[in-house]
C-alpha cells in the first residue's frame, strides 16, 4: 500500500511523464542506511535510458518541490523498473499488460511451479496468464514473484 508520499509522487510524476512521453510506473519512499530515498520508476515503448531518466529527474524535482510535504533531507532517485523488477502495484501489472512475464510460485499449480507466458488480465490481486492455450489464475499473494521475461 503506497503511502501519502508515494502517492503525491505517483500525482505530481504522471504530470510531468505526459510532457515527455514517458510512463511513471511506480514509486518508492523508504529509508536505507539511514537515508531516505524517493525512487520514481518511468518506462515507455523501447525502454528509457540515462537521457530520459535525467529529464524526468530534472522536471520532476522542480515541480514536486512546489507541493512536497516531506520534512526530512531525501535523494531523488529516477530509473526504469529494471530488468528482474516483480510486479506489484496494480499500477505496475496494468503498464506491463500484454507482456511476457515469468512466474514462480509458493506452491505448484496444475503441476506447476514456474512458467512463463503472457499477462492478460489483473483483478483484485488476480493476475491472468496465458500460459500455451490456457489462463491460469495467479493470486500474487501466492507467487514468489511474477516479473517481466526476457531473453538474453
Amino acid at each position: 500500500m503506497a503511502n501519502a508520499t508515494e502517492t503525491l509522487a505517483l500525482k505530481v510524476g504522471d504530470e510531468v511523464a505526459k510532457s515527455l512521453d514517458v510512463s511513471v510506473v511506480g514509486t518508492q519512499f523508504v529509508k536505507e542506511a539511514g537515508k531516505q530515498y524517493l525512487r520514481v520508476f518511468i518506462d515507455k515503448d523501447g525502454g528509457v535510458g540515462i537521457d530520459e531518466c535525467e529529464q524526468f529527474s530534472r522536471a520532476f524535482e522542480k515541480e514536486f518541490d512546489l507541493v512536497d510535504t516531506i520534512k526530512t533531507e531525501y535523494i531523488l532517485e529516477v530509473s526504469s523498473p529494471g530488468l528482474d523488477r516483480k510486479l506489484k502495484t496494480e499500477r505496475e501489472f496494468s503498464h506491463f499488460m500484454g507482456r511476457d512475464v515469468d512466474v514462480k510460485l509458493y506452491k505448484a499449480v496444475d503441476g506447476k511451479k514456474e512458467f512463463s507466458g503472457k499477462l492478460i488480465g489483473f483483478d483484485n490481486d488476480i493476475a491472468t496468464i496465458q500460459y500455451n492455450e490456457e489462463e491460469i489464475l495467479v493470486n500474487t499473494k501466492e507467487a514468489v514473484y511474477i516479473k517481466l521475461h526476457f531473453e538474453f
